[in-house]
């Protein structure tokens, strides 16, 4: 993987945290998630046959995508959405140095509308949390590792997608990791989750839980808590026959 050294906040001397920080101190990025990511593909795979279809948004330097894309070697595609541009460049090279012919990236910001958005330019020759990263300032933004500029002099312009103009014959997974533009991203998909009715893995730490859930509650989904993140699985799915819950959390039988 190509991994920026500099891509960590320390809390303190031991504690740190980061995409880098856990591969480089562990070689390794949220292992179980991932597990348990495979395994909901597989399940999609299982009840709707080959050509399985996932969406990373968010995907930062691709851990997700990478681990998706080699599981579904000859039966499912994933495409990969990320705003920042210098972290897109180690995704898109992550992409190629696996070999994953089955994946794509695009340099882009998932949202509500399709258009522009004019995102900040952090260091990345300073230590951060790159993937911590809110695209829009908010009384609240989080301190990543360093001082972030919202001017507009300091920004950079990047493409603004929604899902539902990506016009998909199909999807089956969708991550939702955008630090605190998740409802927008839900908002530009309405139409695809009426339609395809994919499972949904949303971050729930900087946008409203509550909201999210009402959304996800409207379009027919059971909510389930994931660790810093919320699983929505459709009423009709047949993917909901296979989870259970144990004091850990949220488990999936083996396909």
């Amino acid at each position: 993987m190509i991994v920026n050294r500099n891509d960590y906040r320390m809390i303190d001397a031991q504690q740190g945290y980061g995409v880098g920080f856990q591969i480089l101190s562990k070689s390794c990025f949220d292992p179980d998630e991932i597990r348990f990511a495979l395994a909901l593909l597989d399940c999609r795979r299982k009840f709707y046959g080959d050509g399985v279809i996932a969406l990373d948004g968010g995907a930062n330097i691709g851990v997700h995508t990478i681990e998706w894309s080699r599981h579904m070697h000859g039966w499912g595609e994933v495409t990969a959405f990320e705003a920042q541009e210098t972290v897109f460049y180690a995704l898109a090279g992550n992409i190629a140095l696996n070999n994953c012919l089955n994946a794509r990236a695009r340099n882009a910001a998932l949202g509500a509308v399709v258009g522009e958005i004019e995102i900040p330019k952090p260091n990345y020759l300073l230590p951060a949390s790159f993937g911590s990263l809110e695209l829009r300032a908010g009384a609240n933004n989080e301190f990543i590792g360093q001082k972030i500029s919202y001017a507009p002099k300091d920004c950079t312009r990047v493409s603004l997608v929604s899902i539902d103009s990506l016009a998909l014959a199909r999807l089956d997974l969708l991550k939702i990791d955008v630090e605190g533009m998740e409802l927008d991203v839900l908002q530009g998909a309405d139409a695809t989750l009426m339609r395809h009715k994919p499972v949904l893995i949303v971050e729930a730490i900087k946008a409203d839980r509550a909201q999210i859930e009402t959304v996800l509650t409207r379009l027919n989904y059971k909510i389930f808590p994931m660790g810093l993140n919320l699983l929505g699985i459709h009423a009709e799915d047949p993917t909901l026959q296979r989870l259970s819950t144990s004091e850990h959390g949220v488990v999936l039988a083996t396909v």
